[in-house]
């Protein structure tokens, strides 16, 4: 990404729905223009559709779907809002730092939780309130069986390269974790590739998604 933007960035971003605040920040970081993803998610997130998205690293889905999530979310509440869950720690704290810079204007507080961590940390940040947790499945379900973390306000879930939590073995960490959501909420799956599993999870958690495929593009992850 060039460390300048332009105005005509600023409207390619803004015709996709976005708030003044949101398209503050993303001139502030000097992006430039929307990735495919972005162009291709954003108006039907903020539509509230659940999505299906088949992307890799490197397409710009973080804030694909980070930006509609901010937009939808009321900060300041004593539950989470949001949970976005990822396969690895080091994710974790990038896309934590992704939803804070996106959404430091509007007030959003956002805590990654993973395992390694102090869980009495986790704790005490989760009791000041918190309004998006990116958490890995371990330790987002250890929160849930102590009663740590409350889901019953969800709005928004993410599965962020679901295929890979799969394959380090969290399937049945992830249906407990949907099996504690509400039903009325809206669910992202990220994942390189629909092998069958995935398409099996979409199928019993997902309410008529959008489907959208896109290419790795060699720009990096936003």
């Amino acid at each position: 990404m060039s460390p300048t933007s332009s105005p005509e960035a600023n409207r390619e971003f803004a015709e996709l729905g976005l708030a003044p605040e949101l398209l503050t920040a993303l001139d502030s970081l000097g992006y430039e223009e929307p990735t495919p993803i972005q162009r291709e998610a954003i108006p039907h997130l903020l539509e509230g559709r659940d999505l299906l998205g088949l992307a890799a690293t490197g397409t710009g889905k973080t804030a694909a779907f980070t930006l509609p999530i901010l937009q939808m979310l009321r900060p300041g509440g004593s539950v989470p809002q949001a949970l976005i869950l990822v396969p690895t720690r080091e994710l974790a704290v990038q896309v934590a730092r992704a939803v804070h810079r996106y959404g430091k204007a509007l007030g959003v507080n956002v805590l990654p939780i993973y395992g390694g961590q102090s869980f009495s940390q986790q704790l005490k940040v989760l009791k000041r309130g918190v309004d998006v947790v990116v958490a890995t499945p371990g330790r987002a379900l250890d929160h849930i069986r102590r009663g740590t973390l409350a889901l019953g306000s969800l709005q928004a879930l993410v599965l962020d390269e679901a295929d890979e939590m799969l394959d380090m073995g969290f399937a049945d960490d992830l249906e407990a974790i949907l099996a504690e959501v509400p039903d009325e909420r809206q669910t992202l799956l990220f994942s390189a590739t629909l092998a069958p599993r995935i398409g099996g999870i979409a199928r019993r958690h997902l309410k008529d998604p959008v489907e959208v495929r896109i290419a790795v593009d060699a720009d990096g992850d936003v």
